[in-house]
């Protein structure tokens, strides 16, 4: 069985290195997979979105400089756009066609700058990417590819691993199990 603690938030990532510091347990960073991810796929500069406070960390930069893998992030006003979807609209269930495309505008002007694919820092951010208006560059979804990491090398690779909001993955080798909780929904 392995154990690894993960946290799903991007911008608290910027604590990293404090609780891993007070944990007897080993931390999975979450730029990691995301890094390990675009290696994998051979892409070569990101656009990095998320809260304004994650955009204009180090959250990312430091690890994709491990993977020599270059980034971006928006200029300072999409940075302040990108935000105000994610706290005046997304966070409260509010999805409207008019920040789907603003997002995906910006993004799509990163591309012209050279980026290849775009990290989705933050939970929320997928659920404008790729829905009817399918997305500019190929999105990295941090929450997602993190939730997948913590055991990765024990499952079949030939088996795909969904998780959903409050499942509980323990790791076996060849399999995985979700809570009795996360089974009764």
């Amino acid at each position: 069985m392995c154990y690894r603690t993960i946290c799903l938030d991007n911008t608290i990532h910027q604590a990293f290195d404090l609780a891993v510091a007070a944990s007897p347990l080993p931390w999975i960073h979450i730029a990691e997979p995301v890094a390990m991810e675009a290696e994998r796929r051979g892409f070569r500069q990101l656009a990095i979105t998320g809260t304004k406070y994650l955009m204009a960390s180090d959250v990312y930069p430091r690890m994709l400089k491990r993977f020599r893998i270059a980034w971006m992030t928006p200029d300072e006003r999409d940075r302040q756009v990108i935000d105000d979807i994610i706290f005046n609209e997304l966070v409260k269930g509010v999805v409207s066609d008019a920040s789907r495309n603003r997002f995906n505008s910006i993004i799509a002007a990163l591309r012209k700058h050279g980026c290849d694919a775009v990290v989705l820092g933050c939970t929320e951010l997928p659920i404008l990417a790729g829905h009817s208006d399918p997305c500019p560059l190929p999105p990295l979804d941090s929450t997602r590819l993190l939730a997948r990491r913590p055991c990765a090398g024990q499952f079949n690779t030939n088996r795909k691993v969904r998780v959903k909001e409050g499942d509980m993955i323990e790791c076996r080798k060849m399999s995985w199990w979700r809570s009795p909780a996360a089974r009764r929904r």
